[in-house]
Protein backbone atom coordinates (compact mmCIF):
# COMPACT_ATOMS: atom_id res chain seq x y z
CA UNK A 1 0.00 0.00 0.00
CA UNK A 2 1.41 3.26 -1.00
CA UNK A 3 2.26 5.88 1.68
CA UNK A 4 2.61 9.35 -0.97
CA UNK A 5 1.97 12.07 0.22
CA UNK A 6 -0.39 13.40 -2.77
CA UNK A 7 -3.29 10.48 -1.25
CA UNK A 8 -3.93 12.36 1.69
CA UNK A 9 -6.93 15.01 1.79
CA UNK A 10 -5.80 18.76 0.56
CA UNK A 11 -8.07 20.77 2.37
CA UNK A 12 -9.20 20.21 5.98
CA UNK A 13 -12.78 20.71 6.79
CA UNK A 14 -13.07 22.40 10.23
CA UNK A 15 -15.45 21.62 12.91
CA UNK A 16 -18.06 24.97 11.43
CA UNK A 17 -18.27 23.33 7.92
CA UNK A 18 -19.29 20.18 9.34
CA UNK A 19 -21.77 21.77 11.45
CA UNK A 20 -23.03 24.09 8.66
CA UNK A 21 -23.11 20.97 6.22
CA UNK A 22 -24.84 18.20 8.55
CA UNK A 23 -27.19 21.01 9.23
CA UNK A 24 -28.31 20.98 5.83
CA UNK A 25 -27.94 17.37 5.21
CA UNK A 26 -29.86 16.31 8.93
CA UNK A 27 -33.49 16.32 7.17
CA UNK A 28 -32.63 14.11 4.53
CA UNK A 29 -29.87 12.08 5.96
CA UNK A 30 -31.64 8.89 6.29
CA UNK A 31 -32.92 9.43 3.14
CA UNK A 32 -29.98 10.07 0.98
CA UNK A 33 -27.71 8.07 2.64
CA UNK A 34 -29.04 5.67 4.80
CA UNK A 35 -29.49 3.03 1.75
CA UNK A 36 -25.89 3.57 0.84
CA UNK A 37 -24.19 3.43 4.15
CA UNK A 38 -26.45 0.59 5.97
CA UNK A 39 -23.68 -2.76 4.70
CA UNK A 40 -21.67 -0.40 6.69
CA UNK A 41 -23.20 0.15 9.60
CA UNK A 42 -24.74 -3.61 9.47
CA UNK A 43 -21.16 -4.75 9.46
CA UNK A 44 -19.57 -2.38 12.26
CA UNK A 45 -22.87 -3.17 14.36
CA UNK A 46 -22.20 -6.65 14.20
CA UNK A 47 -18.63 -6.54 14.76
CA UNK A 48 -19.03 -4.53 18.06
CA UNK A 49 -22.22 -7.02 19.21
CA UNK A 50 -19.25 -9.78 18.81
CA UNK A 51 -16.57 -8.29 20.91
CA UNK A 52 -16.57 -8.22 24.71
CA UNK A 53 -17.31 -5.77 26.54
CA UNK A 54 -20.36 -3.78 27.07
CA UNK A 55 -19.73 -0.05 27.00
CA UNK A 56 -19.79 1.45 23.79
CA UNK A 57 -19.26 4.78 22.36
CA UNK A 58 -20.50 5.35 19.35
CA UNK A 59 -18.77 8.69 17.66
CA UNK A 60 -20.67 10.19 14.71
CA UNK A 61 -23.52 9.10 15.67
CA UNK A 62 -25.64 11.57 13.89
CA UNK A 63 -29.60 10.52 13.73
CA UNK A 64 -29.07 7.51 14.87
CA UNK A 65 -29.23 4.67 12.46
CA UNK A 66 -27.09 2.06 13.60
CA UNK A 67 -28.70 2.15 17.26
CA UNK A 68 -31.58 -0.07 16.88
CA UNK A 69 -29.43 -2.97 15.92
CA UNK A 70 -27.06 -2.88 19.15
CA UNK A 71 -27.59 -5.61 20.97
CA UNK A 72 -29.27 -5.32 24.32
CA UNK A 73 -27.05 -5.59 26.57
CA UNK A 74 -24.41 -2.91 25.46
CA UNK A 75 -24.34 -0.26 26.72
CA UNK A 76 -24.38 2.52 24.08
CA UNK A 77 -23.04 6.32 24.06
CA UNK A 78 -23.48 8.50 21.16
CA UNK A 79 -21.44 11.77 20.45
CA UNK A 80 -21.86 14.09 17.42
CA UNK A 81 -20.70 17.66 16.37
CA UNK A 82 -24.27 18.49 14.71
CA UNK A 83 -26.79 19.23 17.49
CA UNK A 84 -29.27 19.21 14.08
CA UNK A 85 -28.95 15.13 13.92
CA UNK A 86 -28.37 14.25 17.25
CA UNK A 87 -32.08 15.42 17.55
CA UNK A 88 -33.23 13.40 15.27
CA UNK A 89 -31.57 10.60 16.90
CA UNK A 90 -32.71 11.67 20.16
CA UNK A 91 -36.85 11.19 18.54
CA UNK A 92 -35.52 7.32 17.38
CA UNK A 93 -34.37 6.13 20.77
CA UNK A 94 -37.82 7.33 22.43
CA UNK A 95 -39.58 6.31 18.96
CA UNK A 96 -37.96 2.78 19.34
CA UNK A 97 -37.74 2.56 22.91
CA UNK A 98 -34.11 1.62 22.81
CA UNK A 99 -33.12 1.56 26.55
CA UNK A 100 -30.26 0.80 26.06
CA UNK A 101 -29.00 4.11 24.92
CA UNK A 102 -27.16 5.75 27.58
CA UNK A 103 -26.74 8.94 26.15
CA UNK A 104 -26.43 11.05 23.11
CA UNK A 105 -23.92 14.68 23.72
CA UNK A 106 -22.77 17.05 21.48
CA UNK A 107 -19.12 16.39 21.41
CA UNK A 108 -15.69 17.30 19.04
CA UNK A 109 -14.48 13.86 18.64
CA UNK A 110 -10.76 14.63 18.94
CA UNK A 111 -11.52 16.40 22.04
CA UNK A 112 -14.00 14.38 24.07
CA UNK A 113 -14.85 15.10 28.28
CA UNK A 114 -14.86 11.46 28.68
CA UNK A 115 -12.17 10.20 31.25
CA UNK A 116 -9.27 7.66 30.57
CA UNK A 117 -10.56 4.07 29.60
CA UNK A 118 -14.18 4.80 29.62
CA UNK A 119 -15.41 2.52 27.00
CA UNK A 120 -15.05 -0.95 25.68
CA UNK A 121 -15.23 -0.37 22.59
CA UNK A 122 -15.72 2.83 20.44
CA UNK A 123 -16.88 2.74 16.59
CA UNK A 124 -16.62 5.74 13.92
CA UNK A 125 -19.03 5.42 11.35
CA UNK A 126 -18.08 7.58 8.21
CA UNK A 127 -16.33 9.77 10.74
CA UNK A 128 -13.12 9.80 9.87
CA UNK A 129 -13.10 11.44 6.88
CA UNK A 130 -15.12 14.18 8.28
CA UNK A 131 -12.70 14.85 11.24
CA UNK A 132 -10.54 18.23 10.47
CA UNK A 133 -7.49 16.11 12.36
CA UNK A 134 -7.83 12.29 11.74
CA UNK A 135 -4.46 11.62 13.66
CA UNK A 136 -5.85 13.43 16.63
CA UNK A 137 -9.61 11.75 16.26
CA UNK A 138 -7.36 7.93 16.36
CA UNK A 139 -5.25 8.99 19.75
CA UNK A 140 -8.32 9.99 21.48
CA UNK A 141 -10.03 7.23 20.53
CA UNK A 142 -7.05 4.93 21.99
CA UNK A 143 -7.62 7.27 25.08
CA UNK A 144 -10.95 6.84 26.33
CA UNK A 145 -11.01 2.78 25.07
CA UNK A 146 -9.30 0.52 27.67
CA UNK A 147 -6.49 -1.23 27.01
CA UNK A 148 -7.58 -4.34 25.33
CA UNK A 149 -10.37 -3.06 24.14
CA UNK A 150 -11.05 -2.58 20.24
CA UNK A 151 -11.10 0.58 17.67
CA UNK A 152 -13.51 0.18 14.69
CA UNK A 153 -13.86 2.44 11.93
CA UNK A 154 -16.34 1.86 8.73
CA UNK A 155 -15.32 4.72 6.10
CA UNK A 156 -14.97 5.15 2.22
CA UNK A 157 -11.24 5.56 1.71
CA UNK A 158 -9.44 6.78 -1.12
CA UNK A 159 -9.20 4.04 -4.03
CA UNK A 160 -5.74 2.99 -4.95
CA UNK A 161 -6.49 3.65 -8.70
CA UNK A 162 -8.85 3.34 -11.97
CA UNK A 163 -11.94 5.72 -12.34
CA UNK A 164 -13.46 5.80 -9.09
CA UNK A 165 -9.61 7.37 -8.08
CA UNK A 166 -10.29 10.30 -11.11
CA UNK A 167 -13.90 10.41 -9.86
CA UNK A 168 -12.89 11.10 -6.15
CA UNK A 169 -10.36 13.73 -6.90
CA UNK A 170 -12.78 15.22 -9.02
CA UNK A 171 -15.18 15.53 -6.49
CA UNK A 172 -11.99 16.18 -3.48
CA UNK A 173 -12.61 19.70 -4.73
CA UNK A 174 -16.40 20.14 -2.79
CA UNK A 175 -15.44 18.73 0.26
CA UNK A 176 -16.69 21.41 2.68
CA UNK A 177 -19.83 21.45 0.77
CA UNK A 178 -20.30 17.73 1.09
CA UNK A 179 -19.11 17.89 4.56
CA UNK A 180 -16.55 15.18 4.36
CA UNK A 181 -13.56 14.30 2.00
CA UNK A 182 -13.76 12.07 -1.23
CA UNK A 183 -9.91 11.84 -1.77
CA UNK A 184 -9.19 10.36 2.23
CA UNK A 185 -6.63 7.77 2.57
CA UNK A 186 -6.29 5.54 4.76
CA UNK A 187 -2.69 6.45 6.27
CA UNK A 188 -4.40 9.50 6.46
CA UNK A 189 -6.09 7.99 9.72
CA UNK A 190 -3.34 5.00 10.85
CA UNK A 191 0.06 5.35 11.39
CA UNK A 192 2.22 2.45 9.40
CA UNK A 193 2.65 0.78 12.79
CA UNK A 194 -1.69 0.34 13.48
CA UNK A 195 -1.85 -0.38 9.75
CA UNK A 196 0.13 -3.36 9.82
CA UNK A 197 -1.70 -4.90 13.17
CA UNK A 198 -4.96 -3.75 12.58
CA UNK A 199 -7.98 -6.09 10.38
CA UNK A 200 -9.44 -4.75 7.01
CA UNK A 201 -12.47 -5.75 5.28
CA UNK A 202 -14.10 -4.16 2.43
CA UNK A 203 -17.68 -3.49 2.55
CA UNK A 204 -19.95 -3.85 -0.09
CA UNK A 205 -21.90 -2.21 -2.20
CA UNK A 206 -19.04 -2.64 -4.46
CA UNK A 207 -16.09 -2.65 -2.08
CA UNK A 208 -16.95 1.57 -1.52
CA UNK A 209 -16.86 1.30 1.91
CA UNK A 210 -14.23 -0.71 4.47
CA UNK A 211 -14.35 -1.61 8.09
CA UNK A 212 -11.06 -1.41 9.94
CA UNK A 213 -10.69 -3.09 13.48
CA UNK A 214 -8.12 -2.46 15.78
CA UNK A 215 -7.14 -3.04 19.24
CA UNK A 216 -6.42 -0.85 21.20
CA UNK A 217 -3.05 -2.22 22.60
CA UNK A 218 -1.32 0.47 24.96
CA UNK A 219 2.08 1.29 26.09
CA UNK A 220 2.66 -0.64 29.60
Amino acid sequence: MTTSSHQHPRSALDAESVRQAYRRWARIYDTVFGGISAFGRRRAVEAVNNLPGKNVLEVGVGTGLALPAYRADKRITGIDLSEDMLERARERVVREELSNVDALEVMDAESTRFPDNSFDTAVAMFVASVVPNPARLLAELKRVVKPGGHILFVNHFLAPGGARLMVERAMARASRSLGWHPDFAMESLLPPRDLERCTIQPVPPAGLFTLVTLSNDKPA
